[in-house]
């Protein structure tokens, strides 16, 4: 039979034609996977609806072995040429990491070789000269000059088990590179990877390879919290089992082979405290510094000593905020990154919870406060004489009506939105913690009465607190609720379903400032955990704006500098005395002095990874001028798209925040308008003005008296709710549609489904007619 080729789908032409051709070149069924979902999809909040992207799907992977792709083919259908993939075909292969990238339409492939090792870069090949496993894998090795041995490491399994947690693209980027480069000699790596793209397991599966296949037999895991090692150990090193174990009570066995360890439990101001010195210089083969932003960064720390004494091992820093300043370098110790996977591409990819920032100032903030002649505090000290302004608040200086106003509009936030949101208090100290528990347990005095674990300190200092931690990260647990905190929640601990950060700490670090947004990042869908909000009072997210924000890390420091400055206190925790005195400092408090909100704003995550700082009209008329130049050019893809949903879910991908926008301009306005508006200044119709000029114009008198009634009620469903609502047959199901008949039975009086679609599509042209 006779087959019209050009007729067939694009799955068909896979089905047909490329996979027996890769089978017939020698590849195995395990090594072809099909239609491979690689991506999420980015989430887009509108208001407080969520919606995500299409995730990015490769048409083939292939892979050599289970754990190393090696090509991407991107199939056409016969219609379009044989290279129409190949653009997509290179996204996704730069994306996945894959040296070999190919597009086919049936009759043959186009290959394009990433690496143009052999100087050519595309090459046409027939259907059945596609390369075989070994012959793609042979150039590889060429390519990366893999030795016998080298390539026993690389080609070594991940652990996997039936139905198992298998590593994300991203993941196996950076597990694969890191266990190829150490194969091939390299004894110091960083690996960057924002929070909540999952470290741990990354460092599980290059420790797991590298012990297997015997290049490393034992190996040290080093974190600087306590918690960080306890989830570390039950939950992504699980499988090592008996072979691991946890440095505690400063004591040693030297009967393991995979050692976990805080810092602080193996070294010590005294020297015979240091207890890592009970270890031989050469023992570990590997040293894993999980958060290598904090003390190993910096040159004479204790904790450098310890990386220091292990000098031999193979190294490898992990961290989501490498630090780069004038005093401490990851890189100058570690070298630049072999990998970074950026906050930004977490979110675009989907991984990662996008935010939108709230920018509260307060007036003695910005203004400043000066007390006037002879005024005391509340303890009767008097002040010194000086214009306090908003460095000073909370550490030289407590207004206490700004902290009750600071809880009051958190309370109001939670109160708009959802007041079982899980909530992070960023403060200047731990003083200031209790200061605002307090005040957000008189603002939320009804819930603290059902449970008064709805908001707690939880500090260093307080047990109790403390003790809660595991609740409040825990997504099943309701309580604790509110957390205010100083530094204690500010790293390593994993808040999945934390919805809101309220920042009144002063924030000058970029890697501190990272971690702490690092909080809110985690996506936890099956708790409605999709999107974080950001209550900023002390103009921390202006950070944002640093070019270093969201790029690869920059080597600041250089060793062997003159007498390098010893490095600020970033994070200032100093404890108060009885006399409301902080260590080392006066600190005044003040309870009659008013204060108020003098301005808010709303920033909001554009496409581009950073907030949008711009007049949301400017922005939305920036955004909608790259792809529509003319209103006539807008127009014509309007009218022309046989769904606007497919038109308007475009100008949301674009950048143009639908819902955001509505909210300035107004609720009342269809999208069309609201761009025609803000992009071209053309006078916008509300969508009630649009349904009653088509009743206006009689436009279905030609209908019978049934279909006009649908077609009224359908009307009136637009003016309420927008285009995208008559679009979707779901609507026959709603009030008063449904009382006129069934779904079958209303589309029957327009005569069928085509002439119901039909006419809905008149009913569209009538409503943006001019």
């Amino acid at each position: 039979m006779n087959i019209n080729k050009k007729a067939l789908s694009e799955r068909d032409v896979c089905t047909k034609y490329i996979t027996p051709a890769l089978i017939r070149s020698g590849w195995t069924q395990d090594q072809i996977r099909e239609e491979v979902t690689f991506t999420d999809g980015r989430i887009r909040v509108h208001g407080q609806r969520v919606t995500r992207d299409t995730p990015k799907r490769a048409d083939y992977v292939l892979y050599f072995k289970s754990n190393q792709p090696i090509a991407v083919i991107e199939a056409k259908d016969n219609a379009r040429s044989l290279g129409s993939g190949m653009q997509q075909a290179i996204d996704y292969g730069k994306t996945l990491d894959v040296p070999f990238v190919f597009s086919s339409n049936g009759d043959g492939f186009l290959e394009h070789d990433l690496t143009a090792y052999e100087g050519t870069v595309e090459r046409e090949l027939t259907l059945d000269a596609f390369p075989s496993p070994a012959e793609l894998w042979d150039r590889y090795r060429g390519i990366r000059e893999l030795s016998a041995e080298e390539e026993k490491v690389v080609a070594q399994p991940d652990h996997s088990e039936p139905g198992g947690k298998q590593p994300r693209y991203y993941q196996r980027i950076g597990i694969n590179r890191t266990v190829e480069a150490i194969a091939k000699g390299q004894n110091r790596i960083l690996l960057v990877m924002a929070t909540g793209t999952g470290k741990t397991y990354t460092a599980f599966q290059i420790i797991w390879r590298l012990w297997k296949s015997g290049a490393k037999k034992r190996i040290l895991f080093l974190a600087d919290r306590n918690i960080l090692v306890n989830q570390t150990r039950v939950n992504d090193f699980k499988p090592f089992g008996s072979a691991m174990t946890k440095i505690t009570n400063r004591t040693v066995d030297k009967a393991y082979e995979i050692y976990l360890c805080l810092y602080q439990a193996v070294t010590g101001v005294e020297e015979e405290k240091n207890v890592y010195r009970e270890f031989s210089p050469d023992f570990f083969d590997l040293v894993i510094v999980d958060e290598c932003h904090r003390g190993s960064a910096v040159e004479d720390s204790a904790w450098r000593e310890v990386l220091e004494y292990f000098s031999s091992a193979t190294q490898i820093g992990m961290t989501a905020t490498p630090k780069e300043t004038e005093y401490a370098s990851n890189i100058d110790y570690f070298g630049p990154p072999i990998y970074t996977y950026s906050l930004r591409q977490g979110i675009e990819d989907g991984f990662l919870a996008p935010y939108k920032v709230v920018r509260i100032d307060i007036d003695k903030d910005l203004q400043g406060w000066r007390p006037s002649a002879g005024k005391r505090d509340k303890y009767g000290h008097l002040i010194e004489d000086r214009v306090y302004n908003q460095q000073d608040m909370d550490r030289a200086l407590v207004l206490e009506r700004r902290t009750e106003l600071v809880a009051r509009r958190v309370s109001a936030f939670l109160k708009a939105t959802d007041r079982y949101a899980k909530t992070i208090i960023f403060c200047e100290d731990i003083p200031h913690a209790e200061r605002m528990r307090q005040a957000m347990v008189n603002e939320n005095a009804d819930l603290v009465n059902e449970d008064s674990r709805y908001i707690m300190r939880i500090t260093g200092d307080e047990s109790l607190g403390k003790a809660e931690l595991d609740n409040f990260i825990d997504p099943e647990s309701r309580y604790p609720v509110v957390a205010t905190t100083s530094k204690l929640l500010s790293t390593g601990v994993d808040t999945q379903t934390c919805k809101l950060i309220v920042l009144d700490q002063t924030i000058k670090s970029l890697s501190a400032f990272k971690q702490i947004i690092g909080r809110g990042t985690r996506i936890k869908e099956e708790f409605g955990k999709l999107f974080f909000t950001i209550l900023d009072f002390k103009k921390a997210t202006e950070l944002f704006a640093d070019p270093d924000f969201d790029g690869d890390p920059v080597q600041i420091y250089l060793p062997g500098q003159d007498d390098p400055p010893t490095p600020p206190d970033e994070e200032p925790t100093a404890p108060e005395g009885p006399a409301g005195e902080a260590a080392g400092r006066p600190k005044y408090f003040v309870d009659d002095v008013a204060v108020s909100i003098v301005a808010e704003r709303v920033q909001y995550y554009g496409n581009d990874g950073r907030l949008i700082t711009e007049e949301l009209k400017d922005y939305t008329r920036r955004n909608v001028l790259k792809e529509y130049t003319t209103l006539e050019a807008f127009l014509k893809v309007w009218t022309g798209a046989e769904r606007k949903r497919i038109v308007i879910a475009e100008l949301v991908s674009q950048g143009v925040l639908i819902e955001e926008l509505a909210e300035e301009v107004g609720r009342d306005y269809d999208p069309f308008d609201l761009v025609c508006h803000v992009a071209f200044d053309r006078p916008p119709l509300t969508r009630r003005e649009r349904a009653n000029n088509v009743r206006k114009r009689n436009v279905f008198a030609k209908y019978g008296a049934q279909v006009r009634a649908v077609l009224d009620a359908l009307l009136d469903k637009y003016a309420d709710a927008g285009i995208e609502q008559i679009e979707d047959p779901a609507i026959l199901n709603v009030q008063p549609i449904n009382k006129m008949g069934t779904p079958l039975e209303i589309i029957a009086l327009f005569g069928g489904r085509e002439k119901y679609f039909a006419t809905v599509r008149q009913l569209e042209a009538a409503l943006y007619a001019e």
